[in-house]
């Protein structure tokens, strides 16, 4: 019978890498209570409409990527492409405005789903984590959801990495903009990729971010969002740049950074990293400031960004092995009476907080100490005929073979002494 795999695009996540998701996860929470963030978590899958609106129906994630499917109630569902307009959503409808105040500062950390070719640090079934904020429209607080990556990818040990960033205006003046590149990309259309040619009339900003180089030699000759900025734009973004500065972060601006989703206005920005090779943005966001309104709510100012949490694996995997899962004590009952004592020993070590497992294995001795070997106990605790008669137990250190008797009574405050050394 033909073994099943799992799909194409989707990964076990195995120990020891196990213990790598988990300093990413716990490093991301930690930055999250020290900005005080509350952590949010919504459905894995949404109404179809949510991503059409919010996102934007003439994306690549709308158009080409999102797994979608019909329910038995006849309803369009989609598993989530990404975060933002699931938080966002949940803001409208828990009505968080007005039940804790604005502004509302949130994250999130889980699995996102996309049909597109898999490659290294990007799966069909990938993980994010994100940081977005409602209801503060000032650029100190896109300076601050930057300084909140930045601190993170730190506290990674990621060191190795540049922010872009640009400015793509307002509803106001990105019209004036596009006009613009309209025109001046409008001789050369029939020159431009059949994407482009779609974008140039569904959703033009979108062609800056084409990556086919007889696009780009093109759109290189284009204007760019920024030069086109009102007068509270051209301010916002001057003033964010200053903060950053302040802080001590270097940038540089990149005049055709737009990202992918309908939904940014203002600050756009990527933390890349050159250990990523040509797939090298770490994380990316900025300001949305119509996504609440798009949605049906009031009007909301908003910024945030999202990380890809295989590609910090990617590096987190270069820069340092995993540690394999920690054992203080490996118990070793010897003889069938001996088994529901080291049960019940086994429980109130782990309720003390010491790393247990114990072996349900019957072979003998030596078999068994080259398991604890195998596993990097710390100890082995052997309990036998004998030690049940004297209510006693073999204390081994695993590495210099010593061995000693302690007694049963106190061997929570023999095994924590020895473990604190």
């Amino acid at each position: 019978m033909e073994r099943i795999s799992a799909p194409r695009g989707t990964q076990d996540i195995l120990p020891p890498d196990s213990n790598l998701w988990t300093q990413l996860e716990e490093t991301i929470r930690h930055n999250g209570e020290r900005f005080v963030y509350g952590e949010i978590r919504t459905p894995i899958f949404e109404h179809s409409e949510l991503f059409a609106r919010g996102v934007g129906q003439d994306t690549d994630i709308v158009s080409k990527e999102m797994y979608t499917l019909i329910d038995r109630g006849g309803r369009s569902l989609t598993l989530r492409p990404e975060g933002t307009a699931c938080v966002a959503r949940a803001f409208l409808q828990q009505n968080l405005a007005n039940l804790r105040g604005l502004p509302q500062k949130l994250f999130y950390i889980g699995p996102m789903f996309r049909y597109e070719r898999p490659q290294a640090g990007r799966y069909r079934q990938h993980h994010q984590f994100g940081f977005e904020v409602f209801g503060d429209p000032q650029p100190e607080m896109d300076a601050e959801i930057i300084a909140i990556a930045i601190s993170i990818f730190r506290a990674l040990g990621i060191r190795q990495f540049e922010v872009d960033l640009n400015s793509i205006g307002c509803r106001e003046c990105r019209p004036v903009f596009l006009a613009a590149l309209k025109k001046e990309l409008a001789p050369h259309l029939m020159e431009l990729c059949t994407d482009c040619q779609r974008r140039y009339q569904q959703n033009p900003i979108r062609m800056l971010d084409c990556k086919k180089e007889t696009c780009q030699q093109m759109l290189d000759q284009a204007p760019h969002p920024v030069d086109f900025l009102c007068l509270q734009c051209q301010t916002h973004f001057i003033r964010m740049q200053k903060c950053l500065s302040a802080l001590g972060f270097s940038f540089r601006l990149s005049p055709r950074l737009v990202r992918g989703l309908d939904y940014y206005t203002r600050t756009v920005f990527e933390i890349v990293s050159p250990e990523l090779g040509a797939q090298n943005a770490l994380c990316g966001g900025g300001r949305y400031d119509d996504l609440i309104e798009i949605l049906g709510g009031p009007p909301t100012p908003g910024v945030g960004f999202a990380g890809g949490m295989e590609r910090a694996m990617l590096i987190l995997q270069e820069n340092q092995a995993p540690e394999p899962l920690r054992l203080d004590v490996y118990l070793v009952p010897l003889g069938e009476e001996a088994y529901s004592q080291a049960m019940l020993l086994a429980m109130r070590l782990r309720e003390a907080g010491i790393r247990t497992e114990l072996s349900y294995d019957r072979r003998g001795l030596s078999a068994q100490l080259k398991v604890a070997n195998r596993k990097h106990a710390r100890f082995a605790l052997l309990l036998g005929e004998q030690e049940l008669k004297e209510g006693s137990l073999l204390l081994r250190n695993m590495e210099s073979g010593e061995q000693r008797t302690i007694s049963k009574s106190e061997v929570l405050q023999s095994i924590s002494s020895v473990l604190a050394v």
